[in-house]
């Protein structure tokens, strides 16, 4: 957490929108579930498109993006879960209350009042939290099946 509250501070975004997304964009397990999908593309394409005379860019933006689209759209589902349900951020990287998550708001809400009707109160927030979940997964279900699909063939 210091390297990340040191990382932010420095590039002076504390208090924005980009303190709540960019220390959690570089997930590990995105980043190495899109190396395998790269490192799964057969070398002839690759090297049919050196030969047809593209440039490094081109290759990956004709060849190898529209590959690894399955890859990016499950990356895409689990950082966004990440984002979605952190309350770190709101309690380390912002002082207002405008710029705070709805995951913070909803664990606040919760926690203050009772027992009895705390529990209710969870089980809502929990309800509300799911729900943007479980839309972007419809959206993108076809893409992550493709992905599990692909994930044990070589």
């Amino acid at each position: 957490m210091i390297p990340r509250f040191l990382t932010v501070t420095t590039i002076g975004i504390e208090d924005t929108y980009f303190a709540h997304v960019l220390p959690l964009v570089a997930m590990p397990v995105g980043l190495f579930l899109i190396k395998q999908f790269i490192d799964q593309i057969p070398d002839s394409l690759i090297e049919a498109a050196v030969i047809d005379g593209a440039t490094d860019f081109k290759i990956y933006w004709r060849v190898i993006l529209p590959l690894i689209k399955p890859a990016i759209a499950t990356a895409a589902i689990l950082a966004f879960q990440l984002v979605w349900n952190d309350m770190e951020t709101s309690n380390l990287y912002t002082t207002s209350e405008n710029m705070r998550t709805l995951a913070f708001f909803m664990n606040t809400l919760a926690a203050q009042t009772n027992v009895v009707v705390g529990q209710g109160m969870a089980a809502v927030a929990s309800m509300i939290m799911f729900v943007p979940n479980l839309i972007l997964f419809v959206f993108l279900q076809s893409k992550v099946m493709n992905t599990m699909a692909h994930s044990g063939l070589k």
